[in-house]
């Protein structure tokens, strides 16, 4: 077994390795430019070792915002022509390019780690990310939910974090794929196909990059006419989280309105995402919003209202005993779906592997809320599965082997912001 020292120093050279100077690829050929949640997660691991690097990581992803306030989910720094879809594909006309749709927000809730772990050196970096941050967030209450139900949509799986989640299958099933020109996949040259989505899937994924690109990206027809306009469970839960963290850091530095706007966002959907509940499954599930239909399945996605704090003790419960028998039935936690469901599958994406994040998620929420005996075994288990397997974008719940891009930029950073101060003031 090698010494958790000499994995702390691969994380690190990982990180180092895939910096491009003011902003991290997720990993080498399989993803090579700036990911929107992928860069958030890195600054808690360039945190331990090198924080100015860190608050550049968020800087440059937010120094790219739109003026309408969203942060793409893909930013095309550098060139690499053989990547797909590449800018010409979504058609943004920005400078840089960028993809047209966004990832889960996170950001603001690093930005108030970062700035928590000595706030007398940081306040002005943070200070300085409040505006944009602000910004971000009521694009989201504005363009994906301007009819005030208390959750917003997304547009396309890519925007959930979770591509190709059982969830989407139902909403998808709807989006027409006519007229959708052939294509080389890129992501199948870098990983086995038995890991990614299926090809019928990336057809209606591209639709949707269609649809944006010949309506202008333009968030109000977006809005009316969008053929996947789903509540994701696990995007509300994130956004929430993130706006009790911008209330609470514009608050500690004196920035009332901005701490006042977020407040009144929070409470919004915090109401909204009880609406999330369905008795049928008891759980907490998406909804695809133009057919007024919840998806009735419970993923991962559904654990993460623990993440942003659930109001109601019963409903907590509920959603900690799920999680429970999803761990009695794998040798690691936490499976991005049902382990008991017929279509869970151990290595394929989103449909059954284990992600380092989404665990550093589950087990900052089950902490918050109690569960330490729980949340100490997520983060046991995510220790394992690198200690055995290395730095790789998944694990197998079951045997614990790599799934997925190697050297992985998010589970080196997950790694090294679980690591104990010992050993991290060596890295420093």
């Amino acid at each position: 077994m090698i010494g958790s020292e000499d994995i702390d120093h691969r994380a690190v050279d990982i990180l180092r390795r895939n910096d491009r100077g003011h902003y991290t690829v997720p990993t080498a050929g399989l993803y090579p430019f700036q990911w929107n949640w992928d860069s958030a997660f890195v600054a808690l691991g360039f945190a331990v070792f090198d924080r100015d690097r860190a608050w550049r990581e968020i800087e440059t992803l937010l120094g790219d915002q739109w003026t309408d306030g969203m942060v793409p989910h893909i930013i095309f720094r550098g060139s690499d022509e053989g990547y797909f879809p590449g800018p010409d594909q979504w058609g943004t006309e920005s400078e840089p390019p960028t993809s047209g749709i966004t990832q889960p927000p996170v950001a603001a809730t690093i930005v108030r780690q970062l700035h928590d772990r000595d706030p007398g050196q940081n306040h002005d970096r943070a200070s300085a990310l409040l505006p944009s941050l602000d910004r971000w967030h009521q694009w989201f209450r504005a363009a994906r939910d301007p009819q005030g139900r208390g959750v917003v949509a997304v547009i396309h799986p890519w925007e959930t974090g979770r591509d190709n989640a059982p969830e989407w299958d139902a909403p998808l099933a709807h989006v027409d794929t006519t007229g959708v020109e052939s294509y080389q996949r890129r992501d199948t040259q870098h990983v086995n196909a038995d890991q990614r989505p299926r090809d019928a899937e990336y057809d209606r994924y591209l639709a949707l990059v269609r649809f944006g690109r010949e309506h202008n990206w333009d968030s109000e027809v977006i809005a009316e006419r969008h053929p996947f306009w789903v509540a994701d469970i696990g995007l509300n839960a994130i956004l929430l989280r993130a706006e009790d963290d911008l209330a609470a850091l514009a608050g500690d530095l004196g920035e009332a309105a901005i701490a006042a706007a977020a407040a009144d966002r929070a409470r919004h959907l915090r109401a909204g995402i009880e609406t999330l509940w369905s008795d049928t499954v008891g759980g907490y599930v998406s909804r695809d919003l133009r057919r007024q239909r919840s998806t009735d399945i419970v993923s991962v996605g559904s654990l993460l209202p623990l993440y942003c704090g659930v109001t109601r003790p019963e409903r907590a419960a509920r959603v900690v005993a799920t999680m429970r028998d999803w761990l009695k039935l794998v040798r690691y936690g936490v499976p991005s779906f049902d382990p008991s469901d017929g279509g869970f599958d151990s290595v394929r994406y989103w449909r059954g592997p284990v992600w380092a994040v989404i665990n550093w998620m589950l087990a900052d929420g089950l902490g918050r809320g109690g569960d330490v005996d729980l949340a100490d075994r997520i983060r046991g288990d995510t220790r394992a599965l690198v200690e055995s397997s290395g730095f790789y974008e998944s694990f197998d719940p079951i045997t614990g082997a790599g799934c997925g891009g190697r050297d992985f930029s998010w589970t080196a950073a997950i790694w090294l912001a679980w690591a104990p101060p010992s050993r991290v003031a060596a890295l420093a």
